[in-house]
């Protein structure tokens, strides 16, 4: 298996996951394409996806920012998401590696991710994956 930076010839791919990996909110395609292109732009980004050939078989998003928190360059993972049909088979732990290798490389001291409250199954892969649950997210919409 390789790691694939995204482009936008993924993108509907990207929101095939996107859609799966919060499936609780209902998304505009043409608003999260703009969202994904805004990403790859960003040079304080990153989207991959792990690949077999030319099979999916994950997709991985985040940013790098500076935080007083952590004293210095933080790395969050905003999505992490494998196929269904393959979890428990060692995907997400190559996508969070290879996340990781880059937060390394960015000079990270460490990797954040908040998760929805239902996603219990992806609690316990972070657990297990060695992060320390440390807070509660919260979310304040702003009017348009």
């Amino acid at each position: 298996m390789e790691f694939k930076t995204a482009t936008m010839a993924d993108f509907d791919v990207a929101f095939d996951y996107i859609e799966k990996l919060w499936t609780y909110n209902t998304y505009d395609k043409e608003v999260i394409r703009k969202v994904y292109a805004d990403v790859l732009a960003d040079e304080n980004s990153f989207a991959f996806f792990l690949m077999d050939g030319d099979t999916y078989h994950g997709f991985c998003h985040g940013a790098y920012f500076n935080t007083f928190w952590l004293s210095g360059m933080t790395c969050y993972v905003s999505s992490i998401i494998t196929n269904e049909d393959e979890r428990g088979k060692g995907c997400g732990i190559k996508l969070m590696d290879h996340a990781k290798e880059l937060a390394k490389a960015r000079g990270c001291k460490a990797l954040v991710l908040d998760s929805g409250m239902p996603r219990t199954q992806a609690h316990r892969f972070y657990e297990i994956y060695g992060f320390e649950k440390s807070c509660y997210g919260f979310d304040y919409y702003l009017e348009p």
